[in-house]
């Protein structure tokens, strides 16, 4: 189906396809929307920036009946940003419907999001400790839910969230479809589609790595202690008219957005330590323009959709080839044009030689002289192959994710 039109979508849901302006399906939306809407169980795999959002939305509000007054769907998000987010382009989307979303998530008052609900939900859209809390203190309550869905189900996994998950699932009762969205499946996922989806259709558009089309990436071997000045370079040679620097701590956040404060830019920092006041305020400038650079921890790696990015800088080269992916993957969004530039000092040269070996793109060095560098994949000093953000035995009763 090569429109929207095709898909025989509900007259008032069209309307809000029409009003935001999409015309023609993205390849996941493609091949996700019909399954969804004849109720089969789907598993969908696809790059960040794909359009993940509108493939499960659409068949989710066909789905709801707004003269009832009961939860029928639930939507888990890894984090408070992602979970708005959706909630907020869902109710765009459903604003012809009467279909009323209710995004519940930490760091907001538990009473004020009670209320929400007591005044009726038909999609709650929410991070999994908060579902969690609102079904144990009975303000939600999910035996009516007929859809589910998990987006971004690997970084639930990452984040330990899984078991959240399967405890949500189980209080979930009689049929539900399911639909799971990820960039990647490991095998956790795929025993978690097993125990509650029945003959899932498997989609699969393509791997997280961004399009080589849209994308252009570059790497410059620097000194740590002379990143900043080759930030600032970089910055006044680019003029991008917003730009995301990831750092691996909250605390490198938070220094490196006061020092370029200091230069004169307009920066906000984004990460773990600040309250979701300061969260959504720092986001709200960003995505307005008011801000137009935004340095975070991998925290804002996957799920923030903002889409007029235009560059994305690694301060800090990660440890998990992935977690790059998933960082660049914030520009060149829905077949925009983006640029990705990559720091690596001497420590990080292992992390460095592990993304250039499982990326398919060309990653091109800056100056003649990164090209006399030879990156060879290996452990470096900051924490070797394996996955550096983990939480603590995989459950909330082992307390809050340490993600940052």
């Amino acid at each position: 189906m090569s429109t929207f039109e095709e898909m025989k979508l509900d007259p008032l849901i069209m309307k809000g396809v029409e009003k935001m302006g999409f015309t023609k399906p993205t390849p996941i939306q493609e091949k996700t929307i019909g399954p969804l809407l004849k109720g089969r169980d789907v598993i969908g795999q696809a790059k960040t920036g794909s359009g993940k959002t509108l493939a499960f939305s659409l068949p989710l509000l066909h789905a709801v009946d707004p003269k009832s007054r009961q939860v029928q769907a639930i939507v888990l998000a890894p984090t408070r940003e992602l979970a708005v987010q959706i909630a907020q382009e869902m109710r765009k989307l459903g604003a012809h419907t009467g279909v009323r979303v209710v995004a519940i998530y930490g760091g907001q008052s538990m009473g004020g999001q009670r209320e929400e609900l007591r005044r009726g939900a038909h999609v709650v859209v929410g991070t999994t400790g908060r579902v969690i809390d609102h079904v144990k203190h009975r303000s939600l309550d999910l035996r009516s839910v007929k859809f589910v869905v998990l987006d971004e189900a690997d970084t639930m996994l990452d984040m330990g969230f899984i078991a959240d998950v399967d405890y949500i699932l189980g209080c979930v009762q009689g049929k539900k479809q399911v639909c799971i969205f990820s960039a990647t499946m490991p095998q956790r996922i795929m025993d978690l589609s097993r125990k509650y989806m029945i003959d899932p259709e498997r989609i699969m558009v393509n791997s997280d790595e961004p399009s080589v089309e849209t994308l252009d990436q570059y790497y410059a071997v620097v000194k740590h202690e002379e990143k900043l000045g080759f930030l600032t370079d970089l910055l006044q040679r680019e003029r991008p008219p917003s730009a995301i620097v990831f750092r691996r701590t909250k605390h490198g956040a938070d220094r490196l957005a006061r020092d370029l404060h200091q230069k004169g830019y307009q920066v906000v920092p984004l990460h773990g330590n600040l309250s979701q006041s300061q969260r959504d305020r720092y986001m709200d400038a960003f995505r307005n323009g008011r801000a137009d650079v935004l340095v975070a921890t991998d925290i804002a790696s996957r799920g923030i959709d903002v889409s007029q990015v235009a560059l994305v800088v690694n301060y800090d080269v990660p440890v998990d080839p992935l977690i790059y992916f998933h960082r660049v993957g914030r520009t060149a969004r829905a077949g925009r044009d983006g640029k990705a530039y990559s720091f690596v000092s001497k420590e990080e040269s292992g992390d460095f030689g592990r993304i250039l070996k499982m990326t398919k793109a060309p990653i091109l060095p800056m100056r003649p002289e990164d090209k006399l560098h030879t990156f060879v994949p290996g452990t470096s000093v900051h924490g070797g192959g394996g996955r550096r953000y983990r939480s603590q035995g995989g459950g909330r009763q082992h307390g809050r994710n340490r993600y940052r």
